[in-house]
């Protein structure tokens, strides 16, 4: 009874994650443009029609449709069903980490907009002031209910931690964008210093990888330049979701530990 229980509180969680996600698409693409994300009805972006209620069912929908739209026939890309399954696997993921609980809906809120900050900047290579904000307030909520094991202190010193030293080389080398600054700061306020100076490294090591595999398929060229938004966001995202495990494993070879 308590194990059907849970799936069925699991089940619960992914099918939220998928909606919330889902409108994760609309900010993803409306923000950009300035349309307004909170009155405007859903439409097919390549023939304008209102999609019905049957049309938005996260998943589900897009295989019914086979990925087509019900009423011009163009493609639904495949990057808004794979955001939905995405949050499904980011609520199931929330609560498995910090469990039934108001930390696991600070957690998921987190994991929310770092996916939306990475896909808006992966498209414009901007990252809108607003989606900084709420990233920050999310980092309020979490002196609350915490999802970091990060003192007051920690997480002030998160705020400059990344953001200053990442502010200086952006105005030295013109390497980072004023977004990826502000951005780190907010992080480090949900994670605290240790955990945010973790999510850099991890994404400097990500971006790294994937300019070097670019160069080498000739994709870009060296004076091109790449949006850092999402692999800053996806080191956050690994150092929310298993930090303390990777500091304290990487402290051990040394002995630290």
């Amino acid at each position: 009874m308590v194990l059907a229980a849970r799936i069925a509180l699991y089940a619960f969680a992914a099918v939220i994650g998928a909606c919330v996600f889902s409108f994760g698409n609309v900010l993803v693409y409306r923000v950009p443009r300035g349309i307004d994300f909170v009155l405007g009805r859903s439409a097919c972006p390549s023939c304008g029609h209102e999609l019905a209620a049957r049309d938005l069912v996260p998943v589900f929908s897009w295989l019914a449709l086979r990925g087509k739209c019900r009423y011009c026939g163009s493609p639904i890309p495949a990057r808004y069903t794979a955001v939905e399954l995405a949050g499904a696997a980011c609520g199931v993921v929330s609560v498995v980490v910090w469990g039934f609980a108001p930390s696991a809906l600070v957690g998921f809120a987190f994991l929310f907009m770092l996916a939306v900050i990475a896909l808006i900047d992966a498209d414009t290579k901007t990252i809108p002031n607003g989606l900084v904000i709420a990233v920050a307030v999310i980092g309020l909520a979490g002196l609350v209910w915490p999802v970091a094991d990060a003192t007051l202190v920690d997480r002030a010193i998160g705020v400059v931690a990344v953001s200053v030293p990442l502010f200086i080389l952006a105005v030295v080398t013109g390497g980072f964008g004023g977004g990826d600054v502000k951005l780190m700061a907010a992080v480090g306020l949900v994670l605290g210093w240790r955990l945010t100076v973790l999510a850099f490294f991890v994404g400097v090591v990500a971006g790294g990888v994937f300019a070097v595999w670019l160069l080498v398929r000739k994709r870009v060229k060296g004076s091109d330049t790449i949006a850092f938004g999402p692999f800053l966001c996806g080191g956050a995202a690994v150092a929310v979701l298993c930090g303390e495990p990777l500091i304290a494993g990487y402290l051990s070879l040394f002995g630290l530990m």
